[in-house]
């Protein structure tokens, strides 16, 4: 595996590629990790990462702005620029762009929903663990964001969602319910799973996580991956 760090256009941001060479074109996930746009999740990023490209995709982890340099808006450009670059380097990275979708944790979950909404959207397949959807932490994140639930068509691509029933930070009934509701109603497929153990910020929710997740595993709540990679197959993806 080759692992490289590309420089996007929007300031402060990049793109970690972890190319799996390969005599065909794989499909790929763009992973956007949480962090309340303080910091990349460790949890949510390479990790993630290498679990996937074992699982034959291409494997992205795209690193928006934080901290002093954060910005809704900024982060969303930076998302947008990371596919543009992805699908224009497809040949090369031995990846399948009608096979390329992206998986958002927690804030990078709004961000990743967002991006799936916008008409020029190149994302063909969405994951969504434990997003942020409304904009209820927005003083607590320090940004301003927007209701990624009023963004949903017709066009939204297909969609897969978890959470945990025990998540106090982005509660079910002001997240993920609000979003399945608007998929539902433009007619989007869409899966959701919602675990009765686990909680925010859970990541794979296993050990390979849970050693720089301060050893917070759930048995339970690691079922959304497979059950994830089923429901890809399922698409076709």
């Amino acid at each position: 595996m080759e692992i490289k760090n590309v420089p996007l256009a929007e300031p402060y941001s990049s793109v970690d590629i972890y190319h799996s060479q390969s005599d065909v074109a794989l499909p790929g996930v763009v992973i956007v990790p949480g962090g309340s746009y303080n910091k990349i999740m460790e949890r949510d990023s390479e990790r993630v990462a290498i679990t996937l490209a074992t699982h034959a995709f291409q494997a992205f982890v795209v690193r928006y702005p934080v901290l002093e340099h954060k910005g809704y808006r900024a982060a969303k450009r930076a998302l947008a620029q990371t596919f543009d670059y992805l699908v224009d380097h497809a040949a090369e990275l031995d990846l399948d762009p009608q096979r390329l979708g992206v998986l958002g944790f927690s804030a990078g979950g709004q961000l990743a929903a967002a991006y799936s909404n916008q008409p020029a959207t190149k994302a063909k397949f969405v994951g969504l663990g434990y997003p942020v959807i409304r904009p209820l932490i927005d003083q607590r994140m320090g940004v301003t964001t927007e209701d990624v639930s009023q963004l949903v068509t017709k066009q939204t691509p297909a969609t897969f969602m978890w959470g945990s029933i025990q998540d106090q930070l982005t509660p079910y009934l002001d997240h993920l319910a609000v979003y399945a509701q608007a998929l539902a109603k433009q007619g989007v497929p869409f899966e959701l799973h919602e675990f009765s153990t686990g909680g925010h910020g859970i990541a794979l929710a296993n050990k390979y996580t849970s050693i720089v997740n301060y050893d917070r595993a759930d048995e339970h709540m690691a079922k959304w991956f497979p059950l994830f990679l089923d429901w890809l197959q399922q698409l076709k993806f």
